[in-house]
């Protein structure tokens, strides 16, 4: 009975840290997720404003340039510090954060919403661990927790929250001894984003028929199995030419708040290139009922073949050239568009095929196949996790140990 009690107080002491910690993070999700569904209606009412992208990448980049500092490592800051721990996470990265990613969606950037939450997220946590004033150890498994409440209430996934926290770090190895705190985390950062009546889209896939006796078909899973193999190979694409591109911006324009000066317009020239304003922006709202939509993927067979395609370069050039914003929802539209293709190639179920790619691509170029299977499971259904977990692993071991996280360690 007595080696409980310290357990019991250690309990109490991090419940009283996490559950204020969660709120203000779930609570700046859902601010965040508010503003970037306003600020893309603007966006869709005055279809101008693209033509202002440079400008908006030259605020951005300056503001980065001038008051951004380490902040501007956004992600791989976070993964840095929590690896070991040394100048710090800034306060200043939260609003930065948040005010460069809504310019981004405002002026027509093609960029997610991840990066955002999970940098907050992460700047929250070390706000409440500096004025704790916690030793390195905890602060460590703030950060983490941090990570998860940020992830998890973004898209409504508390559980793959806390394991992509988590799993993220070092490729193929888990960080188990934050595992309570990040689960807690997440839960109620989900919690207070819901509780400001914030409504996560909704995704509805269909159970895969099964064979004679209830039995997985065969067939099916071979169809998985080669679309998981071509969503690895994508996401290997997508985190290739982020770095080279990245890497040209850096070598060409050595003045870094021009360089979104320069994405701005390279966007601007697809956008007519492509004739389409669907691959702007976040991509799961549209301005007319026959808009190309994360949503419509899962329901329709009109997907066109190179929308996958078109959605990974503009994704690329926008965050490579130094806009704000994160890069998962942008590769669960890229994952999504590939799975509607390859249904149809293959004559598999769209919606499944959809929900698929959804999670395997983001599997691949983020090293984080166990949280991608949950992620799937919590969006679309445990009924096909079976599918889902094949497609991310196999995924996940096709695209290389290189994802978009250059901060990643190796085992």
């Amino acid at each position: 009975m007595t080696r409980l009690v310290p357990h019991l107080r250690s309990s109490l002491h991090w419940l009283a840290i996490l559950v204020p910690l969660s709120a203000v993070v779930g609570s700046a999700s859902a601010l965040f997720l508010w503003a970037l569904d306003a600020v893309t209606r603007v966006r869709f009412d005055n279809p101008w404003l693209l033509y202002l992208l440079p400008l908006g990448g030259l605020i951005v980049g300056w503001f980065y340039q001038h008051y951004g500092k380490s902040a501007g490592g956004g992600n791989n800051l976070l993964i840095d510090e929590i690896h070991q721990p040394g100048a710090g996470v800034p306060r200043r990265m939260a609003p930065l954060i948040l005010l460069g990613t809504l310019v981004t969606h405002l002026f027509g950037g093609s960029a997610g919403r991840e990066g955002t939450a999970v940098q907050m997220g992460g700047s929250i946590a070390a706000a409440f661990a500096r004025g704790l004033k916690l030793d390195a150890a905890h602060v460590r498994v703030l950060l983490m927790a941090g990570v998860a409440a940020g992830f998890g209430s973004v898209f409504g996934t508390p559980v793959a929250g806390a394991v992509f926290a988590l799993e993220v770090l070092v490729v193929g190895r888990l960080q188990y001894d934050a595992l309570i705190p990040c689960f807690i985390a997440s839960v109620v950062a989900d919690w207070a984003c819901q509780r400001w009546g914030i409504e996560h889209t909704l995704y509805h896939v269909n159970v895969a028929s099964r064979g004679i006796g209830g039995h997985l078909q065969p067939l099916l899973l071979g169809k998985v199995i080669l679309a998981a193999v071509a969503f690895g190979l994508v996401s290997s694409l997508f985190a290739t030419l982020s770095h080279r591109l990245g890497d040209a911006f850096k070598t060409h324009i050595p003045r870094a708040e021009l360089r979104p000066v320069v994405g701005g317009l390279l966007v601007i020239g697809l956008f007519f290139l492509a004739g389409n304003p669907d691959y702007l922006g976040l991509g799961v709202l549209g301005n007319r009922p026959d808009a190309i939509t994360l949503p419509a993927m899962f329901t329709s067979a009109e997907i066109p073949a190179s929308a996958w395609a078109w959605k990974l370069l503009f994704t690329v050039i926008t965050l490579s050239a130094g806009f704000k914003g994160g890069e998962v929802t942008p590769l669960f539209f890229i994952g999504a568009a590939l799975g509607n293709f390859l249904a149809v190639v293959l004559g598999a179920p769209i919606d499944l095929f959809a929900a698929l790619g959804f999670v395997a691509i983001f599997a691949g170029a983020t090293n984080t196949p166990l949280a991608s299977t949950f992620l799937g499971m919590e969006l679309f259904g445990a009924e096909n996790g079976l599918y889902l977990a094949t497609a991310c692993l196999i995924a996940w071991r096709c695209s290389g140990s290189k994802g978009i996280y250059p901060a990643q360690r190796l085992p």
